[in-house]
């Protein structure tokens, strides 16, 4: 009794935030019905009686006919049923109530179904599909929405997708340019004119979610490796929807900024020739100008501005990138808010974490909080079973020939196997006494008590002689470095500047090697930049060969997720990584193919595939000696 208690208290508060009303006021009447006594049988007709209470008359077949209670009926602003809410002990699970309460929303003409346990709460539209997990009761106003709100299943699933899908809102008229018609220049054409056609495997996205609305189906997953063109795969799902009608307005949420900001540049590169694409924060008192909008999950979260900012209803279509991160904790608020599609986006594979024993890792373990977030991310995305609207995996994409599989150049000891177990890493060291004391180190010891001077510049070294070379210039090949934090960024770039100094004397100027963290004034800029290969000018190792000057970026978590520079041939790994999802992020920057082009002197063009290349993945936790071992690639680790 008291756990039904607590739920119920904790239910009215969720209703009277979500503007329901319990009491009659000066303007407006109660809309909320406490107990409303219901006969399960198929109703005849409804009203209210005399005294305002609500009322089913039912057929004459009263021995099928069951007698139940409503929790809580919500009422329309006729005072029609609207709402049946369906509330459950905290200590049971509000699934355990469904099939009662379609029972109660049938007797009384009622679309909608919410069902609760105070704690966790799922919105159930009978008309479209499953109940989905929900933080905040829906509003009055944003499901009277829902209920105008009549998708076309068949004009989003009967739409002709092409290759050319996108290309045709770029320039609609390329089939008539000579260009295209002679196969000698068509692909100079295309690529002076940046055409995006779609892939096979993007094509079959679109597909697979066409066909999956063609049963109905309004919530939609991705999965994607980091290489893919998920961008380029939502520009096309994004055009379906505006252009068949199912959406007036797209909401494209991130959960970083330089995501945000590279999502925008490439819908507004691709598609301005038919829809305007904004980001939220640069333009929030003209947004509605735009088809597209994009923000990061974070500026709408916080404080809960997302309430005060929009109506659920001005967009029809979310997507969600990197959807197990933007529609966790808090952000799902956001994300749950706006009805009408959904489309999550993800590079992580929830089987990547499927040989994971949940009973065997802790609660502060990485893999346990992901592990949930995925799965969770499958239901929301009307995936329970597992199996995505749309798979594409690493070994598609090699096997396909559009992405290069990384191989792992490993170097470590075996005090890096102890020190990132949870019971941490043991020895003996003398106190200031002299005397020998026990003091075990852990994974937030890393930089302070075991990044010494020593063992970086045991670190840089071992990246330079094994990192791979630039296949044109013959200089060490573009690379990232990911490092326990900003000061230990630090300390490693200016011990990397230093030893290109003595080992290639003129080449560099302090610029071998970048800090690119968020401490740092124009790191948007650097990133960029370090992209178009123009990152502190040229290379002076060939005249004429356009590739960045600086050769290393130095970071912790910036580059990770949605950053894209396929000339990458180098990822190090000078920090452990606790995250399954992280490693798959940071291995994705190196998997993209990639042709290294350039003109020698006589005008003879010189090219160099990145295929050809093992892309090494070089994991430097700690070292006091240094073993290599080669051959395994980053998948089959």
């Amino acid at each position: 009794m008291q756990k039904e208690a607590k739920a119920r208290i904790k239910i009215n508060e969720l209703l009277q935030n979500a503007g329901w009303r319990f009491f009659d006021n000066k303007n407006v009447k109660a809309n909320i019905v406490l107990e409303n006594n219901a006969k399960i049988n198929t109703p005849l007709k409804s009203h209210l009686d005399k005294g305002g209470n609500w009322g089913v008359e039912f057929g004459s077949d009263f021995e099928k006919t069951q007698k139940g209670f409503i929790d809580f009926l919500l009422l329309d602003d006729k005072s029609f049923p609207f709402v049946v809410l369906e509330a459950k002990s905290e200590n049971k699970d509000p699934l355990d109530g469904k099939e009662q309460a379609r029972r109660y929303a049938q007797s009384q003409n009622a679309r909608f179904i919410i069902l609760s346990n105070g704690n966790l709460h799922y919105f159930w539209d009978l008309e479209r599909g499953n109940p989905t997990v929900i933080t905040t009761f829906p509003t009055y106003e944003s499901l009277k929405h829902l209920e105008s709100f009549k998708p076309s299943f068949s004009t989003l699933s009967e739409e002709k997708v092409e290759s050319d899908y996108i290309v045709q809102t770029q320039n609609p008229n390329y089939q008539k340019d000579p260009r295209w018609a002679d196969e000698t220049q068509r692909a100079d054409f295309i690529k002076e004119q940046d055409l995006k056609f779609l892939r096979p495997y993007q094509l079959a996205s679109i597909y697979a979610l066409q066909n999956s609305a063609r049963k109905g189906n309004d919530r939609y997953l991705f999965e994607m490796v980091t290489g893919t063109g998920k961008t380029l795969v939502s520009a096309g799902v994004i055009k379906l929807f505006l252009k068949t009608g199912n959406a007036k307005r797209i909401l494209f949420l991130v959960d970083r900024l330089e995501l945000e900001d590279q999502a925008h540049k490439n819908f507004k590169k691709i598609l301005h020739n038919d829809f305007t694409s904004v980001i939220y924060k640069e333009n929030k008192d003209d947004w509605r100008k735009a088809e597209i909008v994009v923000s990061t999950v974070q500026s709408l979260s916080f404080d809960n501005r997302y309430k005060k900012l929009f109506s659920p209803t001005d967009f029809d279509l979310i997507i969600s990138d990197e959807a197990h991160r933007s529609i966790g904790g808090n952000s799902r608020a956001v994300f749950e808010y706006f009805v009408g599609y959904k489309l999550g986006l993800t590079a992580t594979p929830k089987d990547y974490l499927k040989n994971i024993d949940p009973q065997k890792i802790s609660e502060k373990d990485p893999r346990a909080w992901e592990r949930r977030q995925l799965l969770d991310t499958y239901t929301t995305f009307g995936c329970p079973s597992g199996e995505p609207t749309f798979r594409y995996s690493l070994l598609d994409g090699v096997r396909d020939g559009y992405l290069v599989n990384p191989v792992v150049a490993d170097a470590r000891t075996e005090i890096t196997t102890e020190l990132l177990s949870e019971k941490g890493y043991s020895l003996m060291l003398e106190n200031e006494e002299g005397a020998e004391e026990e003091q075990t180190f852990f994974q937030k010891d890393f930089e302070r008590k075991f990044f010494s001077e020593k063992t970086n510049q045991i670190f840089c070294k071992t990246f330079l002689e094994n990192a791979l070379k630039d296949p044109i210039s013959g200089e060490i090949g573009k690379s990232v470095i990911f490092c326990v934090s900003q000061n230990h960024a630090s300390k490693i770039t200016q011990t990397l500047n230093q030893f290109a100094a003595a080992l290639w004397p003129g080449k560099y100027n302090s610029d071998f090697a970048v800090q690119v963290t968020s401490n740092i004034p124009d790191t948007q800029q650097f990133t960029s930049n370090y992209s178009n290969n123009v990152l502190n000018g040229h290379t002076k190792w060939l005249v004429g060969y356009k590739s960045s000057k600086t050769r290393v970026c130095v970071t912790v978590g910036m580059m990770t997720t949605g950053y894209d520079c396929q000339d990458i041939i180098n990822l190090c790994l000078m920090r452990p990584i606790f995250s399954p999802t992280d490693f798959i992020q940071i291995k994705g920057r190196g998997t993209r193919k990639y042709t290294f082009n350039y003109k020698d002197t006589d005008n003879e063009q010189i090219k160099a595939e990145k295929e050809t290349l093992p892309n090494f993945l070089i994991s430097l936790p700690t070292a006091n000696t240094l073993k290599k071992n080669t051959g395994k690639t980053a998948e089959s680790r």
